[in-house]
């Protein structure tokens, strides 16, 4: 035989047997050995998924690492942020509170022209109370202008600077502020103590001081308008061989939480002294 032949007899061979297994497979004989031949080879192909994903992780995990670390730290860059925005929009309204209420008593007050000025500083000596405010006299503030907030009596201006002034508190032990008490008409003279405590002397024996009662300016002295509130009755002291009764009061302000005051700046005052009334 040939070599040509030998050839064709294997190509016809290969066809037959080809023809002969396609012939099988659709009739579903060929399916168990296909199962086991497939199943080693799934084995094998699994393995080496599982190994070449492992390689991958540990070729591409330090740069995933540097990803992830960029990404924290740019989340709490924002974080930071939204934070710093959230305490600047709660300062924004609690001062919009104020100036609101501020805005309401100067509008009960028409004959009162007055301006609003941010608390900038506070004395740390414990003998001089005081506040600083960041208007001076480049805005029309002079020496011995009342201070007031919503609330009641702050003060009056005791220096001036070009940019910022002073505001002696009514708590000064040196500061006196002559009062009424609402209900017995009574006059006295507010005091603060060295202890902090405010106290009004000087009341008539004969007036009917009542705790609770409310304590105002009387405007006598010139020193402040009359019918600002200073504050509210907490004890009084009277005895029959004293010539005067005393009356403990707790002040309508809060001093430690002063941000914003009004500054009365067309009241005309008596030169302002140290201790004067």
């Amino acid at each position: 035989m040939s070599r040509s032949q030998s050839r064709a007899l294997l190509a016809l061979t290969l066809i037959l047997l080809s023809t002969g297994l396609l012939v099988l497979n659709l009739a579903g004989f060929l399916q168990p050995a296909e199962g086991l031949l497939l199943r080693p080879i799934a084995g094998v192909q699994g393995w080496l998924a599982l190994r070449y994903n492992a390689i991958r992780d540990f070729v591409t995990s330090p740069r995933d690492v540097i990803s992830l670390r960029t990404r924290v730290a740019e989340l709490e860059a924002e974080n930071a942020r939204l934070q710093q925005e959230l305490v600047s929009l709660r300062e924004q309204a609690a001062e919009a509170e104020i100036l609101s209420a501020l805005l309401d008593y100067a509008r009960s007050q028409p004959e009162n022209r007055s301006v609003a000025a941010s608390v900038i500083g506070r004395d740390v000596n414990p003998y001089l109370r005081s506040i600083w405010i960041d208007l001076g006299s480049d805005q029309g503030i002079a020496k011995g202008m009342p201070v007031v907030t919503e609330r009641g009596l702050v003060g009056r201006v005791a220096e001036v600077f070009a940019t910022a002034a002073r505001v002696q508190l009514i708590t000064d032990p040196q500061v006196a502020v002559n009062v009424r008490l609402q209900d017995s008409r009574a006059d006295g003279v507010l005091a603060a103590q060295l202890n902090g405590e405010l106290r009004v002397d000087l009341i008539d024996q004969g007036a009917e001081v009542k705790v609770g009662e409310l304590v105002l300016t009387s405007g006598l002295g010139g020193s402040y308008p009359p019918d600002i509130p200073v504050g509210q009755v907490l004890s009084v002291r009277k005895r029959d061989f004293e010539l005067f009764q005393q009356a403990v009061i707790q002040p309508t302000v809060d001093f430690e939480a002063l941000e914003i005051v009004l500054v009365v700046t067309n009241y005309r005052p008596l030169p302002l002294g140290v201790g004067s009334p």
